[in-house]
This record gives structure tokens, sequence and C-alpha cells, in this order.
């Protein structure tokens, strides 16, 4: 498995920060009071404001299924009462708390100051630390008679379960209210926050003071302006409150108690119909019912932990002193882990940094030592492949070199040899004689015109002058130039180009390129054999190739045939021979062209050289 360095900085990185987070959580574990932990001021005003946040958060759960996205509301409720305001499932689990900072917190305190149950639980009574609730209130709207729970959410809150369609059509019923009590000569006005129903408020009375007091439309008997609808409670609730009379009346028939189903404002109730059938079995019924009738659509039970919102100065005389020296650990171990681990990493940096100097001074023998897949190891790898190349080809120049100038030396010396015994007078310079000297000459014009061209090609600098030909005519050129070379050399020489062949190239270099090719196939081919020319379209391009029937070359052979100087017969001098540039000029010049060459052989059957130049 590759280990990156980047995965080792992330993970240095991750240690550092957390050795940065625990040092914090131990300033916060520290500098927090164990007495501000679940405390609940015992003053009015302290369980005013715990009562406003039991409620909200009992809101929330009546109109959520689930408790997702309270974290907005608690953090809310903190910062505009400051307390802290902390939300956990019965098994402990954080659900959200308004302290977190960056996944951390304070320790809750040892005792939840609430239950929140939207299935079963009204509004509590807070006492001193923990909240208790009215166990023998009796509530008789909108559900069960029971001195075991209070009222369910759809009652508590007329709202519940309300859709827009039905806040938009008690809107329409509230605007008739007023105009129905405007009409009876009264004033009367709409009443009506944000999410909530409407409701009509008639002016009643004058107060002593002057001041106009408002009471609820329908409280009085026969309240014609009164819309039946205006107060009916929503679908939703008269489903649940549905559910939960028809499971509250199975569970007492197979109790075998009798009971009561009535109507009031729109929801049914369910009572004893003898006082003395009031018994634990029936307050059991009525509280299951509920719970599962209101569990699909109110949030699961939850505890609810107040206290103290405090916060911690780093700037203070004691914050200011444990804030350094946390840091000074910090930044202690930081610098322990870079230390080590940055010895291992400049290590084979350093071991690089040697081998590049001894290269320049001339070592081309300089290697790394490589260990480990990740980005320095490969770093080492490439390295080692860079040196391997430069030392081969220094190889490789200086065995051209060598081969150049064993090139040139015997041409030289045959040109060197006639001519000083010409002025010795031991050899005439006659016709025959001249018309040797013209032969080595022209020898070595060639041998210097091929190093002239791998030069050029080497530097980036041979110079093509594309234009729009025809392979097929090329080949037929190349074809007519070499025939009387082969008639010599009694091989036949065909072309079967016969098709156009349109592309965008530099002839004079094609039919030099082709021409090398032609020329190594009659060279191989004995007498009585054929060298066959051909041109044939394939992949967006051409192929031209020159196959003969000649001796063929060893496997061993090709990988080098492209190769300069490089022979395939050891045997093979300047007299059987080329210089040993031909199919390496070749190679450049399919390349020039973005093409490329390639060759098929097999001893004793011949060989198949190919030149794939592009058609664009």
């Amino acid at each position: 498995m590759r280990r990156s360095v980047l995965v080792r900085f992330l993970g240095l990185s991750l240690a550092v920060a957390l050795g940065a987070v625990i040092a914090t959580a131990v300033i916060a574990t520290y500098s927090t009071s164990e007495k501000l932990q679940g405390e609940i001021d015992a003053n009015t005003g302290q369980l005013q404001v715990d009562g406003e946040i039991y409620g909200e958060l009992t809101k929330y759960a009546a109109d959520h299924p689930t408790w997702s996205g309270v974290d907005r509301l608690v953090n809310d409720l903190a910062d505009r009462l400051g307390r802290r305001v902390a939300v956990t499932a019965e098994n402990g689990a954080v659900i959200a708390d308004s302290a977190r900072m960056l996944g951390a917190a304070p320790e809750l305190p040892s005792v939840p100051a609430a239950t929140i149950d939207a299935r079963s639980e009204g509004v509590p009574k807070m006492v001193g630390m923990t909240a208790v609730f009215s166990a023998r209130k009796t509530v008789s709207s909108g559900g069960f008679v029971s001195t075991a729970a209070v009222a369910p959410p759809f009652v508590v809150y007329p709202q519940w379960g309300i859709t827009d369609e039905e806040r938009r059509e008690r809107e329409k019923l509230a605007d008739q209210a007023v105009a129905c009590y405007a009409a009876k000569g009264k004033t009367a006005s709409v009443k009506q926050s944000a999410g909530s129903t409407p409701q009509v408020m008639v002016e009643a009375a004058e107060s002593p003071t002057g001041v106009q007091l408002l009471e609820k439309s329908g409280q009085q008997a026969n309240d014609e302006c009164m819309p039946p609808g205006l107060n009916a409670p929503s679908a939703k609730a008269k489903l649940v409150n549905e559910d939960e009379i028809q499971r509250a009346a199975r569970c007492l028939d197979a109790a075998g108690l009798t009971y009561t189903i009535n109507d009031f404002d729109g929801l049914k109730t369910i009572e004893p119909k003898v006082k003395e059938d009031w018994n634990d079995k029936y307050a059991e019924c009525a509280s299951n019912a509920r719970v599962a009738a209101l569990t699909p659509y109110v949030a699961p039970p939850a505890k609810l932990y107040l206290g103290a919102k405090s916060t911690f100065n780093v700037f203070s005389g004691e914050g200011l002193l444990r804030t350094a020296a946390t840091a000074l650990g910090v930044l202690l171990i930081a610098a322990l882990v870079m230390f080590f681990a940055g010895r291992r990493l400049v290590r084979p940096i350093v071991a690089l940094t040697g081998a590049a100097q001894r290269m320049r001074n001339g070592d081309h023998a300089a290697r790394v030592p490589v260990s480990g897949k990740d980005e320095v190891a490969r770093l080492g790898h490439a390295f080692n492949d860079m040196a391997e190349s430069i030392q081969r080809h220094d190889f490789q120049r200086k065995a051209m070199v060598s081969d150049v100038a064993h090139e040139l030396r015997t041409p030289l010396a045959n040109i060197k040899g006639y001519l000083v015994a010409s002025e010795d007078g031991v050899v005439p310079l006659d016709a025959e004689l001249v018309s040797s000297l013209l032969e080595e000459t022209g020898l070595l014009e060639h041998l210097v015109a091929d190093l002239q061209d791998l030069a050029l090609a080497d530097a980036g600098m041979l110079r093509l002058h594309p234009a729009p030909r025809d392979l097929s005519e090329l080949a037929q050129q190349v074809v007519s130039a070499h025939r009387p070379a082969a008639e010599k050399a009694g091989v036949t020489l065909t072309s079967t180009a016969t098709e156009p062949a349109p592309a965008v190239v530099d002839s004079a270099r094609i039919r030099q390129a082709l021409g090398n090719l032609v020329s190594n196939a009659i060279r191989y081919t004995p007498p009585g054999g054929r060298v066959l020319v051909g041109v044939r379209a394939v992949d967006n391009g051409y192929n031209l190739t020159v196959t003969d029937n000649g001796t063929g070359i060893a496997a061993e052979h090709l990988p080098h045939l492209f190769d300069r100087f490089y022979r395939a017969d050891g045997s093979r001098t300047r007299s059987t021979g080329g210089s040993g540039l031909g199919l390496a000029i070749t190679k450049h010049l399919a390349e020039a062209h973005q093409g490329r060459i390639s060759v098929t052989s097999r001893p004793g059957s011949g060989s198949t050289f190919t030149l794939w130049i592009p058609a664009g």
C-alpha cells in the first residue's frame, strides 16, 4: 500500500490539532465551576425564564416528529435568555447543546431540569433543581378525563397540526366575524401571531383607567357572530383524537370498564360512567392510548438540562498563565513530532542532493538507495532512471564518436593513399583512379549528410516543407529511382501503390525515408529475390510498406535496428553495407511527420518495414 507524504503531513496536522483540542478541553475543565452546572436560580424571574425554555421546546416537540433541526432553537434560546440549554435523548445521547463548541462541551448537570414528552406531559411546575409535574391534575377538554395525564398538544396549542389551507379558511371566518360585530355596532379586531390561528377580540367594557377591555369572541352565550369553525380543531387533531379514543375504548372494553364518549369543541372525550370506575387501570388505558396515538406525530421523549451561561476569559490573570502554559505544551509536542518526522523525510532528500552533486562532477554512475512507495521514493526512482538515461546516452555519444571516426577514417585513408601513390609515381593518375577517388569522396559526402540530418533531428531543427502530395506517386518515384540498382543486384523491385493516397508531407523527406528502406531491402535480398513497395490506408493515415524475401533479421536485433551505427550482421563493413545511419534517419523523418516506423521479420523469410504517415 502506497504511503503518501501528503497523508503523512495530514496525519501530523491532525495529531497537532488533537493535542490543541485536548489542551482546550483541559482549560475548559479547570475553568468551569462545578457549582454552575445544573444550577437553577431559586427566584421567580429564573423560573419564568426556565418555563419559557421548556414551553418553547415542548411546542417544538409537539410540532415535529423528530428533534432534527432543534439546534437553532436551542442556540437562540440560550443567546436570548442567557442560559445554557441542552437536550438529550433518553439514553443520554446529546441532541443539542448550546455550550458545544467544535464538538466539545462542559459536562452536563447530574440531574435533568425536566423531561420533555409531548405525548403525555403538559406545563411543568419548576421546583428547585428538578421539574415535577402535577400528577393529580384533571383535564377534561380534548382528550381523557384522567388524574394521571394532562392535555395533549392539540389542546394546549390550538394551531397544532393546522395546514395552510385550514389557516386561510379560519382567516376568512375571522374577517366575517369582525364584519358581523361591526354590523351590530361592536368594535372587533383579529389577533394573530406568525404561524397561529386567528382570534377575534371584541371590546367589552372600559376600565376605570379608561382603557378598553377586550374579550375573546364566543365567550358570551348565543354569540351569533361567532363562526362555528373558527376555533375548530385541525383535521390532523381530529385524526389523532379519533385514534386515541378508539385505542382507549378497546383497552377499557378488554378490562371490563364502562365509559361514555362525549363531544367537546369538535373533539371527543372518554369518561367513566360511574365515578367508582375510576382506577389505575382506567388511567393506564387512557395514558397508553394517548402515547400510541401521538407517537408518529411528535418528537420522542427527551431530557432538558439547564445551567448558567458561563464564559472563560483567557486574558484574565490565572487564565492567561494557564493558556500560556498549555500553548507552550502544544508547541513543544508539535515541535518534537515534526522534528522526528522531518528527519525521516529529509534523509532521502539529502541523499538525492549528494547524488546530483556527484553527477555534476562527472560521476554518471551515481545512484540513490530507494525504499517505500511514497512521493519521495518515486522521486528517487525518477532520479535513478534519469541517471541511467544520462549514462546510456553518454555511452552512445562516445560510441557514436568512435563510429564516426571509424567511418571517416577508411575513405580518407583510401583517398590519401591513392594520392600519395600517384605523387610518388607508383600509381598513374588515370581516369580509373579519378573515378575511385570520386567514389570515396561520394561516400564521405553521403556520411556527412547523414550526420548533418541526425544532428538537425536531435536539435529539433529538421526543417520540413509540407504540401499536399500523393503518397502512391512518391512510392512510384522511389521505385523508379532504385530500379537500376535492383536490376544490377538481380532483384525484382515492384510497387502495388495504385490507389490515390493524399497526405500533407515533405515529398523530399518521404522519398528519402522510403528510399533508405528500399535500398536496405535490395542490399539484403539475394539475386532472384523480390522487393515489394505498397501504400495502404489505415488508422486515419497510410502504411508505406517495404517487403522483401531476403535473409531476414533475428529477433534479438529488432529492438536495436533504428539505433545509430547498429549493424545486425557484425561482419558487415562499409563495403558490404551502409554507414548504419539510414534507419535512424528514417525513424527521425517519420517522427517529424508525426508518424512512426516498425519492423517485422523472421530469419530466412524476409522482412517488412512499415512507415505510418498521418493523412492530415
